[in-house]
C-alpha cells in the first residue's frame, strides 16, 4: 500500500468483492489467525456456502491488509465502506476492536442470511438509463434502492418476482439488467429481522470514538451514532455515489481500496470523473 498523505481516503469493499485465494497473501497473518479462532470455522474452506463465509472472510481479508501497512504511515483522511466494508473501516479507525469486530460481523452474516431464507428475494443492477426512471419503476414494482453506486449504476432490492420483472422491463426504459448472485434482498424492508438481530449484537459491542471520520452509507456523513446507523443501514440504501462526493469534497484527491478487488477503484473513476 502506498504512503498515506492527509489527502488520502481509505475504502472498505463489502461482499461481491470476494474471491476464491483472496487470502493467500495473508495465510499466515496473526489477524486471520486469531479471525478463525473466533469464528470458530474457516470461511476461505466454505465461500461457496454464501453470506455467512463471505462477509467475515472479506473482512477479515480487508483489516489484515490495512494491518500490513507500513509502519509510521499517517491516518486518512477519513474512510468509507460498501455495506460490509464499514466494519472494517470503523475497526481500523479504532471505534470497534478486533476480537468484537470478528463476533459482530459473524452476526451480522448468519442474521442476513437467516433473513433471506425466510422471504426468497434478490437484487439487480440497473445500468445505464436515467436514475429518475428507475426509481419510478422500483416503486410500481414494489423494489427498494439498495445501492446507489455511481453515476448509471442503481441497485433494487426485494421480492423475487419483482426482481425478474424488473429484468424484463429494463430495456423500456433504457437500461441493462444484471441480477446479482446474493442469498436476498439486502437494503431492503425484507432484513428487517437481521436488522433486530444486528441491534441486539450491537448493543453487546463496546464504541469508541474513531481516530479519523468514517461515513456512514445511510447518510453519507460521519457516523455519529455507530450502534443505531449500523442496524439502520441493513435496511436503507447505500450511497456510495454521495459517499465518494463528499470524501472528495472533504479534501480527498487518493482513493486506497483496502480488499481484495477494484471494484471500488472503478466507482471512484465513474463518480468523480463525471462529478469533475
Amino acid at each position: 500500500m502506498n504512503a498515506m498523505a492527509s489527502t488520502t481516503a481509505l475504502l472498505f469493499p463489502g461482499q461481491g468483492s470476494h474471491s476464491e485465494g483472496m487470502h493467500e497473501p495473508f495465510r499466515e497473518h496473526p489477524l486471520l489467525e486469531r479471525g478463525i479462532e473466533l469464528l470458530g470455522f474457516d470461511p476461505f474452506d466454505s465461500l461457496a456456502e454464501g453470506t455467512r463465509s463471505q462477509q467475515p472472510a472479506l473482512f477479515l481479508c480487508s483489516i489484515a491488509q490495512w494491518a500490513s501497512r507500513e509502519p509510521g504511515e499517517p491516518d486518512p483522511l477519513a474512510a468509507a465502506g460498501h455495506s460490509l466494508g464499514e466494519y472494517a473501516a470503523l475497526t481500523a479507525a479504532g471505534a470497534i476492536d478486533f476480537d468484537a469486530a470478528v463476533r459482530l460481523v459473524g452476526a451480522r452474516a448468519q442474521a442476513m442470511a437467516a433473513a433471506a431464507a425466510l422471504q426468497p428475494g434478490g437484487m439487480v443492477a440497473m445500468l445505464g438509463g436515467e436514475a429518475d426512471d428507475v426509481l419510478e419503476l422500483a416503486m410500481q414494482l414494489g423494489l427498494s434502492l439498495a445501492n446507489d453506486n455511481a453515476p448509471g449504476q442503481l441497485v433494487l432490492s426485494g421480492r423475487i418476482e419483482g426482481i425478474d420483472e424488473a429484468v424484463q422491463c429494463a430495456a423500456d426504459i433504457g437500461c441493462r439488467a444484471r441480477k446479482l448472485h446474493v442469498a436476498g434482498a439486502f437494503h431492503s424492508p425484507l432484513m428487517a429481522p437481521a436488522a433486530d438481530d444486528l441491534r441486539a449484537a450491537l448493543a453487546r459491542t463496546p464504541i469508541r470514538e474513531p481516530a479519523f471520520p468514517v461515513l456512514s452509507n445511510g447518510s453519507a456523513r460521519p457516523f455519529e451514532d455507530v450502534r443505531s446507523e449500523l442496524s439502520e443501514n441493513l435496511l436503507k440504501p447505500v450511497r456510495w455515489r454521495e459517499i465518494l462526493l463528499e470524501l472528495q469534497a472533504r479534501g480527498a484527491s487518493d482513493f486506497v481500496e483496502c480488499g481484495p478487488g477494484a471494484v471500488l477503484k472503478g466507482l471512484v473513476k465513474r463518480t468523480l470523473g463525471a462529478a469533475a
